[in-house]
């Protein structure tokens, strides 16, 4: 089986048939399902546990933390619309080859792929952070009521 989370090399976007731009496309939105539920957790994991135990010197952190977010949860949300909007599209070319103009649908479809890269890169970055300072406050937690 491929693994299509990968970046295809070179002009796979303009050759490749539709309906392996399609479940391309539907791997993309299943991916992007499963971070949306990631995000989620993350929000709550700030939002219940972690503003309580932080202290007055994270709460700034916590507070960027929490507006960065937000703002990788509105990004996930605006690519899992177009890439919706995307698949319907492809699923319209599958029956009717000549309903739009190929070469601009595969441009718009490497421009997809391209935002999906970039979502991802800034996803797990804002991840990896999220769970570095939710270890520093429990860290400090558990110091503070150990002494």
């Amino acid at each position: 089986m491929k693994n299509l989370s990968l970046r295809h090399k070179g002009d796979f976007s303009y050759t490749a048939e539709y309906q392996q731009l399609y479940f391309l496309t539907q791997h993309w939105k299943s991916d992007l399902e499963f971070y949306n539920g990631d995000l989620r957790f993350l929000h709550y994991l700030i939002e219940q546990y972690f503003v309580w135990f932080a202290s007055k010197e994270h709460l700034e952190e916590m507070r960027n933390l929490a507006v960065r977010l937000s703002e990788i949860d509105e990004k996930c949300d605006g690519v899992l619309e177009k890439t919706a909007k995307h698949l319907s599209n492809l699923s319209e070319l599958i029956d009717d080859p000549f309903k739009y103009d190929s070469h601009k649908f595969r441009t718009e479809h490497k421009e997809l792929e391209n935002e999906m890269a970039s979502f991802v890169k800034k996803f797990r970055k804002i991840k990896k952070e999220t769970f570095a300072v939710s270890e520093k406050i429990i860290e400090n937690e558990v110091k503070r009521l150990i002494s």
